[in-house]
């Protein structure tokens, strides 16, 4: 029996597991949606905005690890979508791209809707493809699948002309994919992974250093059975957190621009480096040439791409982390390596560290500080939700404040930076868990850039609870204006705004505020009673910066812990200024 394109296209949907997809109809895409209309193994979620939808494909990709799907019609539909497939491919995040496409004797014609898709986005995908015949439809999603969940994972769009949806042919789903020229090395070398353990057992100020990919891999586990049977300390990046316990004993918490001092300084002073899904980015490594003066580094990453990109490897091993964890425990394990007395004095002085500069805040006032808000979520949560945030202060200060102790807890927009990111990546994230306690940490700026969702989290009964960390400004572009143009605040003032309140119930959300700090409390325990969408207006001080902070330009152990004092930038500052690290804002 012969199909369509759009029935084989749902049935490759569902070959492949997904029960979830997110959508937004159009022209050339109708009939995926009238096939759609009867199916009932697969819930479409209309999103309101094509960029929320992506971004809640790829909440829901962050927070299963199985990959996100949307759906979205040619031209501007397809468009819409760009910024959160560039953001997927920063961070990893396998998300599947379906875009509608004009029939395929139009394209080039400029018929309307039309845009080049697989031009637009060669740059930001992981691999992408046109597909000009409906035979080759199934083949193409089979390998659409397999090469976003595949090595490092990342977005796959596939483009689909209106008149290839609508033709016919016989339906085969491959069994498996074979790309010869695409075949990702999950084993680690048997020597190097020899010379890692040598390294282990000649360091005295060893620090393991864990990425996102740790998570991708779900190597949660075999990195906390080696940190523990080495006595190692672990420092996660942004994209990291919650691939180590952030409570354990031997969690540093962040390290990088705004990272833990005692992280920052002991990545400086270490003797030894065993990166693990990491890609030394620029917020991690300061200035490049005196990161980590006196180590030895060990890379560990899928990517071969990655290793001496940034930072050369003495041992570079390429492979999965979870499948070279498992063979670096063995020969750890074997070598009884990590006596507690040997890393004492390692120890000793990471406790000077913290002790020296702990993260901390100074809630004496009446208004509230946004660290005192992120805190008291932290709380009434017992630390047991899935936070989604957008991106600015308030992103840093739930990096900081927010202990995450459980995998895929920690949605957040790192490589790219996204605003807007934060609302739809956390309806994903609830769609996929609707029993798990869900919170998106935004701020008044990032909010407004895709708070149409609200309508989604309504229709979908998305009990998402939303904390608004309101200062009126966008809050990290004013601190970089204030330490470095001399308070020149340059259209980051934002004090016109909705009342965010009134807009929430305009939605059918309930709207909740709290403009002090004695109202944080029981306006968090009230949306936590509420079932449904809560939007919470948390007025906070206005002019709070978010420290500690590594100047751009500076390296990672020179940090800066306050405001300037008197009317002038502090040192810190002024090197950073010579050095024009402030272009990288």
């Amino acid at each position: 029996m012969k199909m369509t394109g759009s029935q084989i296209l749902i049935e490759c949907l569902k070959k492949e597991g997904v029960s979830t997809l997110f959508a937004y109809p159009g022209g050339v895409n109708l009939p995926i949606f009238d096939v759609l209309y009867d199916e009932d193994e697969i819930d479409v979620v209309l999103c309101r905005h094509e960029q929320g939808g992506a971004h809640m494909a790829e909440g829901f990709a962050r927070a299963t690890g199985k990959p996100g799907v949307i759906l979205v019609t040619s031209g501007p539909g397809a468009t819409n979508t760009v910024t959160a497939i560039a953001d997927a491919a920063m961070d990893s995040t396998p998300i599947i791209i379906l875009t509608g496409q004009v029939p395929t004797q139009m394209i080039g014609n400029d018929a309307f809707q039309e845009a080049d898709m697989v031009g637009i986005t060669r740059p930001c995908t992981k691999y992408n493809i046109l597909v000009k015949d409906v035979n080759d439809l199934a083949q193409a999603m089979k390998e659409a699948f397999y090469i976003a969940t595949s090595g490092r994972p990342g977005p796959v769009l596939v483009d689909l002309p209106k008149d290839v949806v609508r033709a016919k042919t016989t339906f085969k789903y491959p069994d498996s994919v074979y790309i010869r020229s695409y075949s990702p090395s999950r084993k680690g070398n048997k020597w190097q992974l020899k010379q890692a353990v040598q390294e282990i057992l000649k360091a005295k100020k060893p620090v393991i250093y864990a990425g996102g990919g740790v998570l991708s891999s779900d190597a949660t586990q075999e990195l906390l059975t080696l940190a523990e049977t080495a006595r190692i300390p672990v420092t996660n990046t942004l994209m990291g957190l919650g691939g180590f316990p952030g409570t354990h004993p031997l969690s540093l918490g962040m390290l990088g621009m705004h990272g833990t001092y005692w992280a920052n300084m002991a990545i400086h002073h270490s003797d030894l480096i065993i990166a693990v899904g990491a890609r030394f980015d620029d917020r991690v490594t300061g200035r490049v040439k005196d990161f980590a003066p006196n180590a030895r580094i060990v890379h560990i990453d899928i990517d071969p791409t990655s290793i001496h990109k940034v930072i050369t490897a003495n041992i570079p091993i390429v492979g999965d982390a979870k499948t070279v964890l498992t063979e670096l425990n063995q020969l750890v394990g074997a070598s009884g390596n990590g006596t507690a007395e040997k890393f004492k004095d390692w120890f000793e002085q990471i406790e000077v560290w913290r002790k020296e500069h702990p993260l901390t805040y100074d809630q004496s006032s009446e208004i509230s500080k946004p660290q005192y808000v992120i805190d008291q979520i932290y709380r009434v949560t017992s630390g047991d939700a899935i936070i989604a945030t957008d991106v600015g202060q308030h992103q840093m200060w739930a990096a900081q404040f927010y202990k995450f102790d459980h995998p895929r807890t920690f949605l957040t927009s790192g490589g790219l930076g996204t605003m807007g990111y934060g609302l739809p990546a956390a309806l994903g994230a609830q769609k996929a868990f609707p029993d798990k306690l869900v919170f998106c940490i935004a701020g008044d700026g990032g909010i407004v850039m895709n708070i149409q969702e609200l309508t989604t989290a309504v229709e979908q009964k998305l009990p998402v609870k939303i904390a608004i960390i309101n200062n009126r400004y966008l809050g990290m572009v004013r601190q970089w204006q204030q330490l470095f143009y001399d308070k020149r605040y340059s259209s980051s003032d934002i004090g016109i705004q909705p009342d965010f309140v009134k807009l929430a119930e305009a939605f059918g959300v309930t709207g909740l505020r709290a403009n002090e700090a004695k109202d944080v409390v029981p306006v968090l325990e009230k949306a936590l009673a509420i079932d449904g969408p809560v939007l919470m207006d948390f007025r906070v001080e206005q002019e709070e910066n978010c420290y500690p902070m590594v100047p751009a330009g500076a390296a990672i152990n020179e940090m800066v812990f306050s405001d300037p004092i008197g009317p002038g930038p502090s040192e810190e500052m002024q090197k950073a200024k010579k050095a024009g690290g402030i272009l990288t804002a």
